[in-house]
């Protein structure tokens, strides 16, 4: 009896969530030819590490990885310490600076990591093409690029439109897809996993296999997840709408809630285990809040524990629902200098005998907001925060606040910050 299950069953697992797959005939007899031979296919997923945390977004196609190896084949997670180097210029209107051997090195470490909230790590092959790219001399990489035309790197969309619009395009960009390609055939890998946008890349990846005498690889792409905010934008953590799978259970509750009824039914397809047929029954039976409750509670599961996510339910209830605050809100220690608008020997201080506290005396200081949302990790830069000072979405005690400062008369003091649906407690102290 075979160790894999029906070719149909096998299928129909890994079309769910599939955007296209690349040619599903060819899926078939892999899995086929898989099924009798008893040899699992080697499926590969290439991450470069350009940056330390991972988010919701790039789970999607780390779950499809996890389906092939649910079902017996061999999960390959590949880092791209040697792409990270060069930087991938899919979807960049101009040239991404490339990232040092040092933030290459630092983040793969990280990914190593995280990959494991969703791979099995006893059953996952982790590896980097810099093993194979460390060894390659100036002969092989022009044996590598006379695989390959001028003409068809530029039929990729991107650097299309920038040649049209006569923007630069490096050379080491156009190495990008080869090099990513290669590590298909270094490889020898029977499927290669990635995001509608990598399309190109992956199809790079069989053309180079078949010019090597290999057997090309299946290409199997995932839809890109929106972020959490509203709109369509693709989930990143430079638009400020990327649900980190590192951030704490409320964070992630609270940002799931957050999205709409319409973008929740994707996130289940892509997000979750549950089968579209039981995602149809719930859009025609479930109450909109309750599945989205649902959700949140599958992905802090995932990604922190059960107990941890009935918590973060209880706690975001408490916020939301019944205007209260979680019992546990993340306190962050603020010094006043550090946050002051004046210079710190300007102020002039008593202290209440009866209370302890300190008065801040004559012209009371002003606290700068933009600072203070930075130190609290609610915004990335002091720029950053000024905007979202600007558009109304920080609160300071339940109350919108639309100027960069604000009075302090007397420390400590305890300001509920809120940004979305993000929320800190920051205590000012001298």
């Amino acid at each position: 009896m075979s160790q894999f299950p029906p070719i149909d069953e096998q299928l129909a697992y890994l079309k769910k969530g599939a955007a296209e797959i690349v040619k599903e005939s060819e899926l078939r007899a892999k899995l086929e030819k898989s099924r009798t031979s008893g040899k699992p296919l080697r499926v590969k997923l290439g991450m470069d590490p350009t940056a330390p945390d991972l988010h919701l977004g790039h789970t999607v196609i780390l779950r499809k990885l996890k389906h092939f190896q649910d079902l017996g084949h061999t999960a390959i997670f590949l880092i791209g310490d040697f792409t990270g180097m060069i930087g991938d210029p899919t979807g960049r209107s101009a040239t991404r600076p490339p990232l040092s051997r040092e933030q290459v090195q630092q983040n793969a470490e990280t990914y190593k990591e995280q990959v494991f909230k969703i791979l099995d790590p006893q059953k996952t092959v982790i590896d980097f093409n810099g093993r194979w790219f460390g060894r390659f001399t100036a002969e092989d990489f022009i044996r590598l690029t006379a695989k390959y035309t001028v003409s068809q790197m530029l039929e990729r969309e991107d650097f299309h439109k920038r040649f049209r619009e006569e923007k630069p395009i490096a050379m080491h960009e156009l190495l990008y897809p080869l090099v990513q390609g290669y590590d298909s055939v270094a490889l020898e890998a029977d499927v290669e996993l990635g995001g509608t946008d990598q399309k190109f890349n992956l199809l790079v990846g069989r053309e180079l296999q078949r010019a090597y005498g290999q057997e090309p690889q299946v290409v199997l792409t995932t839809p890109i997840l929106e972020g959490w905010r509203a709109g369509t934008e693709k989930m990143s953590k430079s638009l400020d709408n990327a649900v980190g799978i590192h951030e704490p259970p409320l964070e992630i509750y609270g940002k799931i809630m957050a999205i709409s009824d319409e973008k929740m039914w994707s996130y289940y397809e892509l997000l979750t285990d549950v089968s579209l047929a039981d995602v149809e029954k719930m859009k025609s039976e479930a109450h909109p809040m309750q599945a989205k409750k649902d959700l949140a509670r599958r992905i802090v599961t995932d990604f922190h524990s059960a107990e941890a996510a009935v918590k973060a339910g209880e706690d975001w209830a408490k916020q939301f629902q019944k205007d209260e605050v979680p019992e546990e809100v993340e306190e962050i220690p603020i010094k006043f200098e550090d946050i002051i608008t004046v210079p710190i020997s300007d102020v002039q201080w008593s202290v209440s005998a009866l209370t302890g506290t300190i008065a801040i005396g004559k012209s009371y200081p002003g606290v700068r907001l933009d600072r203070l949302l930075v130190k609290c990790g609610l915004a990335d830069s002091g720029t950053d925060a000024a905007r979202k000072i600007k558009q109304g979405s920080v609160k300071v005690n339940n109350g919108v606040e639309h100027s960069v400062y604000i009075l302090v008369t007397e420390l400590p003091i305890r300001l509920s910050l809120r940004v979305g649906k993000r929320l800190r407690v920051a205590v000012i102290h001298r």
